[in-house]
């Protein structure tokens, strides 16, 4: 059995899709360019689409939920966080009407022989963005490195255009591999696995199995790196068929490791280890996905120098302990990205140096997580607490007795609060540990709103 094969099904056939999101528009209008008719269905209310919408007007599409419309189609593409307990997935089954992924419609159309595949609960985008420039500096002149998935940039915008020489650098988040069986990256990187998504996975063990999927299909010839220092990945690594790679602390069993400032590596069967400086960035974290994204070079043959370059040049990524102002002597960190508490934890330790002056903003949509593992970390560097969104009541309730807490309710009020709280040398660190979708579209539109607010701040005071 395989993935999605296009010849499979005849030009002028209706394709559904599940979810009219960025990759969902986006795989639209790749099923239009290549022939098919297309019907679109979303849960949402149809003012809550229209504004954003960006598809061919041959495009039939549907609001408030999944009519059995979708029981014509030839196939259904489902878009990556919709639920597959919903009743239409059992109503399509029982009609055997297949249902792929955009990653495996849109590397079906895909020149590219190579992807290199990105996934973990945390430190994916900054990985997959170090590793892509890693593949920019590396690759000879006439080859590509194309950069696409959760990071922001659809597959199917990115892996359609691809040509048979360039290589395809790819953020996977869970959602994408669960749906993606037929999946083979001929490198991938798993960074790490804590408790994340479970309302939609619904337990533990699944979430693993989607994560699983970036090495399910690799072979000889393919390589997989692994976290050796976290438990879960490195007993997961046992079930890979393909080359395992390790990074983690010095030990016979890494492949990349820290050691005086530098990091090193040396492959299976290498005479020789390399010592790289790595990128100047914060934390132990970014240690570790710079090793991740150097194994990934050298695994598909790139020179030294190539990881070098990128690494002096890399600078992080947006809405990843972003600095992005400087207000009265009080530093504004934009962590939107933090959508869960380990991540937020990550962000603690890499400020950790800078004793109590943090005032932490936290917040947004509960995610089903205790805030409690924070405590360790906020009582050795946080000054105070403002909380936003649904989530504060929680919070409160976590976190009550160890730090002052302010509830502000929204962002606008924390922002204006933690400048008026803080003093010279305090960083206000916008690092939530929640989801964003209370308030705002998405992590993206959190980060550039806590940005524009310390922007107009700066200029009042």
């Amino acid at each position: 059995m395989n993935g999605f094969d296009p010849k499979a099904f005849k030009k002028g056939k209706l394709a559904g899709i599940l979810g009219l999101g960025r990759s969902g528009q986006s795989v639209a209008r790749l099923l239009v360019k290549k022939g098919f008719k297309v019907l679109a269905s979303d849960s949402r209310p149809k003012a809550e689409i229209s504004g954003s919408l960006k598809i061919p007007k041959s495009v039939k599409w549907e609001w408030n939920g999944h009519s059995t419309r979708l029981l014509k189609c030839a196939f259904v593409v489902k878009s990556p966080g919709i639920k597959p307990s919903l009743p239409i997935f059992k109503a399509l089954a029982d009609k055997n009407i297949p249902v792929y992924s955009e990653l495996e419609i849109a590397l079906a159309y895909s020149k590219a022989k190579a992807v290199v595949a990105i996934t973990g609960t945390n430190g994916k985008s900054t990985t997959t963005q170090l590793t892509w420039e890693i593949f920019k500096a590396g690759l000879p002149r006439g080859r590509q490195a194309l950069l696409g998935g959760n990071i922001g940039i659809p597959i199917s915008t990115v892996a359609p255009a691809s040509k048979p020489t360039d290589v395809i650098v790819l953020e996977c988040s869970s959602y994408q591999l669960e749906d993606s069986a037929y999946f083979e990256p001929r490198a991938a990187a798993i960074l790490n696995i804590t408790a994340d998504h479970l309302d939609h996975h619904g337990s533990m063990a699944a979430y693993i199995e989607a994560k699983a999927k970036a090495f399910r299909q690799q072979g000889p010839g393919d390589a997989c790196v692994f976290n050796a220092d976290d438990p879960t990945v490195f007993k997961l690594s046992r079930e890979c068929p393909s080359e395992r790679l390790y990074f983690g602390t010095k030990g016979v069993n890494v492949h990349a490791w820290e050691e005086g400032g530098k990091l090193h590596f040396k492959l299976p069967g290498a005479k020789k280890e390399l010592a790289l400086v790595p990128p100047k960035l914060p934390g132990r974290h970014n240690l570790e996905n710079a090793m991740a994204a150097g194994l990934l070079g050298l695994a598909r043959g790139l020179k030294p120098a190539a990881i070098q370059k990128a690494f002096k040049s890399f600078k992080g990524v947006e809405h990843r302990l972003e600095p992005c102002g400087l207000v009265r002597g009080i530093t504004c960190v934009n962590d939107s990205k933090a959508t869960n508490v380990d991540s937020t934890l990550v962000a603690l330790k890499a400020h950790e140096a800078g004793g109590k002056r943090l005032l932490l903003i936290l917040g947004g949509l509960h995610k089903g997580f205790p805030y409690a593992p924070l405590k360790p970390w906020i009582e050795k560097s946080v000054k105070g607490i403002l909380t936003i969104g649904a989530a504060a009541r929680r919070i409160e309730e976590d976190l009550s007795g160890l730090v002052p807490i302010f509830p502000c309710g929204d962002l606008a009020t924390a922002v204006d609060a933690g400048l008026r709280i803080g003093t010279k040398g305090d960083v206000l660190l916008l690092s939530p540990a929640c989801a964003s979708f209370d308030q705002f579209q998405d992590f993206e539109d959190r980060g550039r709103r806590f940005k524009a607010l310390v922007a107009a701040a700066a200029k009042l005071r």
